[in-house]
């Protein structure tokens, strides 16, 4: 699967918006009938558009009032000591994202926290000494404007041609 028709990405952009529709709600809102629906589906799974589903949790209902965003600078950018700071950082669960970044620093961490105390006992005993760290910046969120997961699929469909 090297392009995607107009029935993948109506496949695409459904499955973004509610993951939970059975294969014949999809099929029945992209135009489809079942069997080919599911097909679709399986065939944007084997190829790696669609990596997983997952249900979207409300992280102040879960008690994480503090997100912080963290960029860290890595003391050395050697590929063995660069590993072992990934390998650290993954088995953290507080650390809900993490990107490597242009510009000063590294790595930019997404980390939840209850409350602002525990985010920073959480920073002075696992931030700051996580291997290869030399220096770490924090900001915090102080309000969230929009948080979709949902990735844009416009540029993907073809553009029509206007009457001239």
């Amino acid at each position: 699967m090297e392009t995607l028709d107009s029935y993948d990405l109506a496949i695409l952009e459904h499955l973004q918006a509610d993951g939970r529709l059975t294969n014949a709600e999809l099929a029945q809102r992209v135009g489809l009938s079942a069997a080919p629906c599911w097909r679709r589906v399986r065939a944007l799974e084997t190829a790696g558009f669609i990596r997983g589903y997952r249900a979207e949790i409300d992280r102040h209902k879960l008690g994480l009032g503090v997100l912080a965003f963290v960029r860290l600078d890595a003391a050395q950018i050697s590929s063995g000591a660069v590993r072992q700071l990934e390998e650290t950082i993954r088995t953290r669960p507080e650390i809900v994202s993490c990107h490597y970044i242009s510009g000063s620093g590294t790595f930019e961490l997404q980390v939840v926290s209850p409350d602002l105390e525990t985010f920073s006992r959480f920073a002075r005993d696992v931030l700051m000494h996580l291997p290869n760290v030399k220096d770490m910046h924090t900001s915090f969120s102080l309000g969230e404007v929009k948080a979709s997961g949902a990735l844009p699929l416009a540029h993907l469909k073809p553009r029509r041609r206007e009457a001239g």
